[in-house]
């Protein structure tokens, strides 16, 4: 059979046969054949593909990797481990976010921190300007899964009232072209806050705020599937979350 997704990936792209393989240095037949005859291409090619397509490798070439494979690509995706968000060092939020060319993503409840954070706005703003998508998903204040948290925290009410303090200190920020911002009504297991290929993934914890839950930071390696489950998590949020209008 046709493989489907790399014929609809470069056509995505606007890209012909000819003008990929050039741009990784093979004979254009070899790439109809890896459309046409669904051939597996070697592991370096799959991985100038896919860097060239901005698709992942396991997703052109679902079976081309082992399981094993798989799990130790995985594996090497795990950066670090801070034992709470509060052990994070102030300035890797900035160098995570300052790194990103294409996208920024924020999933929380809140994320009250990051609204106070004067810095990191302006790098929002910044990387706004520069063309990079940025995207910021609240929980809707008045949504049962807030509430819901608020009490599993032991904060109860105090959960709202911070997300609702993060979009008046977000005022500006909500005006700014290329920022998005929307409220999501799901039971969040965990905060992700991505910019690109890396990841800090602040885990939830029943009766943990936070601030004291373990972080993982994630970078995306080629054959992983670790940064690419939280990746289309926040995807699926995204599409069933409810837009944010800007402040007049």
């Amino acid at each position: 059979m046709p493989n489907e997704r790399l014929r609809a990936a470069l056509l995505e792209q606007g890209l012909t046969i000819a003008t990929l393989a050039e741009s990784i240095d093979v004979d254009p037949k070899t790439v109809e054949r890896w459309i046409t005859k669904d051939r597996t291409p070697y592991r370096r090619h799959r991985y100038a593909v896919a860097s060239r397509l901005g698709a992942d490798e396991t997703f052109l070439w679902p079976d081309a990797l082992s399981n094993e494979q798989v799990t130790a690509a995985s594996s090497s995706e795990l950066v670090t481990i801070y034992p709470h968000r509060t052990s994070v060092p102030r300035d890797a939020w900035g160098r995570l976010f300052a790194a990103a060319k294409e996208e920024i993503g924020v999933l929380v409840y809140s994320g009250l921190f990051l609204s106070e954070d004067a810095g990191i706005q302006r790098t929002f703003a910044e990387k706004a300007e520069a063309g990079v998508r940025v995207r910021i998903l609240l929980g809707d204040p008045d949504s049962p899964q807030v509430a819901e948290r608020g009490e599993d925290e032991g904060v109860g009410e105090a959960q709202a009232a911070k997300i609702r303090n993060a979009l008046v200190l977000y005022k500006k920020l909500r005006r700014q072209d290329g920022v998005e911002f929307r409220f999501h009504h799901t039971v969040l297991y965990n905060s992700i806050y991505r910019a690109d290929d890396q990841l800090l993934v602040n885990t939830h914890v029943y009766g943990v705020t936070a601030p004291h839950a373990p972080v993982w930071h994630l970078r995306r390696i080629a054959g992983g599937d670790l940064v690419n489950t939280y990746i289309e998590s926040f995807e699926r949020v995204w599409e069933g979350a409810t837009p944010i209008s800007g402040d007049s």
